[in-house]
């Protein structure tokens, strides 16, 4: 899986897992997933996040310096999951 099959799957894995208030179609690629200008999600989310990567999409992140890398934009997972591929 890959491209935007992959991406979509990413938004729709946020959505079920977050239990975010948006649809996945309304979640941009490259809108940031913490902070104020983005999703605003917290460090809660973020474990929730990795957890979900993992159970997904056999993501493993290994540090914090990693996590904060990709996990920027669902482009940035994306592309770590394409490359682990």
């Amino acid at each position: 899986m890959h491209g935007e099959e992959l991406r979509q799957k990413i938004k729709e894995m946020m959505v079920e897992e977050l239990m975010l208030d948006q649809a996945p179609s309304e979640i941009s690629d490259t809108i940031p997933i913490f902070g104020s200008g983005g999703l605003g999600l917290d460090s809660v989310d973020a474990l929730q996040l990795v957890v979900g990567l993992e159970k997904h999409f056999g993501l493993k992140i290994g540090n914090s310096e990693a996590a904060k890398r990709i996990l920027d934009c669902v482009e940035s997972i994306a592309r770590e999951i394409e490359k682990a591929a």
